[in-house]
């Protein structure tokens, strides 16, 4: 059905794949890894019963602002994605669109997403703020820190105590382990990522985690893995989730320790799979957490 939503987009316009192809929604993957934790949080602060509304404001505007991130991150590489073999044929890379178009689209997209927020109330209005500098900046993180990761990871998880705030009208402290949680595993499976480039972005001087943590890339994700799951089960204590959370957590530590056993040889492609994977973990999670309270 997604595919042949796409295909319909695509005959309206003899230039609509281009766009599409830069808002990535051809490739779902950063909706999955964003969403699932977003719903996860909207699941919490409601007890297991979040309003349809913010069902609908939450999940348009998780694929609003990461098309719009996937169209400023490729304004801010434009320069750099020719050299590198996986994205040398992005739209901004190849020329198929302007960096005019890019900046207009980017501020629709923006635009849009403000005008859900504004459905929520007041403090997740301010809260969004925080979210757009995130995803603004995040982009040109990578030519000044090997972090840029960190900073990806804030504002993935930035929707979570958005989600508190529209649901519930507060923000509790344990939500935070949540946020923690999140953004510790985004570092995780966004280092995956970066490992597939790893050789191209020494030689354009691109940094990430990938290279800072060299030959120990591996096991400081699962590190990383292990502590999210840790802080997800301090915060299922804290909000008296039960077993079938727990569970969750095991599901997702069983998609990770796939993903250490899969790059055991660091090859690109089986770097770019644990990527993928990773929606797997965050969607067990997803799972663990409706059916714990829809078991009440």
């Amino acid at each position: 059905m997604y595919t042949t939503l796409l295909q319909s987009l695509n005959r309206l316009h003899p230039r609509a794949w281009d766009f599409i192809q830069l808002m990535r929604l051809d490739r779902p993957i950063g909706i999955y890894l964003l969403l699932w934790p977003t719903l996860g949080a909207l699941w919490v602060a409601a007890k297991g019963v979040p309003s349809l509304g913010n069902l609908v404001i939450f999940s348009l505007g998780v694929i609003l602002m990461r098309s719009a991130g996937c169209v400023i991150n490729d304004f801010a590489d434009r320069d750099f994605d020719g050299h590198v073999s996986r994205t040398r044929n992005r739209p901004l890379a190849s020329g198929k669109i302007s960096s005019r178009e890019a900046l207009s689209l980017f501020a629709v997209l923006v635009a849009l997403s403000f005008g859900l927020v504004l459905l929520t109330n007041a403090f997740t209005v301010w809260l969004s703020f925080g979210a757009l500098a995130l995803a603004a900046c995040y982009p040109f993180m990578k030519r000044y820190t090997f972090y840029p990761q960190v900073v990806l990871g804030a504002a993935y998880s930035w929707g979570i105590p958005m989600a508190f705030s529209a649901e519930s009208g507060n923000l509790p402290a344990a939500a935070w382990l949540l946020y923690l949680a999140n953004l510790l595993w985004t570092v995780a499976y966004d280092t995956y990522y970066a490992m597939t480039d790893r050789e191209d972005d020494l030689k354009i001087g691109v940094k990430s985690t990938a290279i800072l943590f060299g030959e120990a890339d591996r096991l400081i994700i699962l590190c990383l893995q292990g502590l999210s799951l840790l802080c997800l089960a301090m915060a299922g204590a804290r909000f008296s989730l039960g077993i079938w959370f727990l569970l969750g957590l095991f599901g997702a530590a069983a998609c990770f320790a796939w993903e250490f056993w899969q790059t055991r040889q660091r090859e690109p492609q089986a770097c770019f799979a644990a990527f993928l994977h990773n929606h797997w973990a965050g969607l067990a999670v997803l799972i663990g957490i409706a059916v714990d309270y829809g078991l009440r």
